[in-house]
């Protein structure tokens, strides 16, 4: 037969009460009344059938009973508090490890680092570029940024920011095949993503346009970039990875198109890591830095919203 044990709220207003020896301060400590504590107490020592206080004017005591739950509850509460303190713990607290797709971290967030740097000099920094996602169970990541739909099993998605597409080429394409506006497209070179947001058939498609196939595909948006800047053809590429590019004369935007998509940029981790140092440190920098860009970027065109097409 097992063993009933009793409500553990019962059990841990006793745990106050005779730690501080008063019920008046143990209800100050825990944000309620006297008498609730009081009443949780005198519920106890009913559903143990002793009683485990010597009420005195003031202040109560212990009875024989009450000191032996004490010494056991005291070794209980203090274990409980041992172990949430160390899913809590951060066991590299002087390094940070952050785990994003390679387009994110070569063209936004590498160029931005140094400014994190800066504001904690002391803090090691380690970038892990990859499209896979990661188990933090079994991994030294401290956080992820991904760009997808923001569901995903076992760790806490934060908003960062949306996405936009539109079209960009470098300068000496655009002159040598006199690519200007969305109707120009039919006579260049399409450089496509595999991701499947990143389509030219159905971005066309969705901007009011005749649909066309891709020139060139290439598995990762940073190699989309690479080859626009390499003057191979026309990339669908992304506002946040190409805007410093378009601001420095290196790539310009064709048409007045962009299309905001389904997927968005999230900072992923278990909730439990989003509480240590150095993640709220570089939680709140980014934030500002997605801030500052946007602020510093904003598109002169118009936005079509894809959701509102489903």
């Amino acid at each position: 037969m097992k063993e009933r044990l009793p409500p553990l709220q019962g059990l841990y207003y006793f745990y106050m009460a005779a730690k501080l020896g008063s019920f008046k301060l143990a209800a100050s400590e825990l944000f309620v009344t006297a008498a609730a504590i009081s009443q949780q107490i005198r519920q106890l020592e009913e559903f143990l059938g002793v009683e485990l206080f010597i009420r005195q004017h003031r202040k109560v005591a212990l009875t024989v009973e009450g000191q032996q739950l004490f010494e056991q509850a005291q070794r209980g509460f203090e274990h409980l508090a041992q172990g949430v303190r160390q899913i809590n713990q951060d066991p590299n607290p002087t390094q940070l490890s952050i785990s994003t797709i390679p387009s994110f971290a070569q063209h936004w967030l590498v160029p931005r680092i140094g400014h994190f740097r800066e504001l904690y000099p002391n803090q090691e920094l380690m970038i892990e570029p990859t499209n896979k996602l990661v188990n933090f169970q079994n991994s030294s990541v401290d956080l992820c940024i991904r760009y997808g739909p923001g569901r995903y099993s076992n760790v806490e998605s934060r908003f960062l920011m949306e996405e936009l597409l539109y079209p960009v080429c470098h300068p000496i394409y655009q002159q040598q095949h006199g690519i200007y506006e969305l109707s120009d497209l039919t006579g260049a070179d399409l450089i496509e993503d595999y991701w499947p947001d990143m389509n030219w058939g159905n971005w066309l498609h969705n901007v009011g346009y005749q649909r066309q196939k891709p020139t060139l595909k290439y598995n990762g948006s940073h190699f989309v970039l690479e080859a626009a800047l390499a003057v191979q053809g026309v990339a669908l590429a992304k506002h946040s990875l190409v805007h410093r590019y378009i601001k420095e004369g290196k790539l310009v935007r064709i048409g007045h198109l962009a299309q905001r998509t389904d997927f968005n940029y999230f900072l992923c981790a278990p909730s439990a890591y989003f509480k240590r140092e150095k993640i709220r440190h570089f939680c709140d920098w980014i934030f500002n830095q997605v801030k500052e860009a946007q602020a510093f970027c904003e598109l002169d065109c118009e936005i079509i919203d894809t959701r509102s097409l489903e």
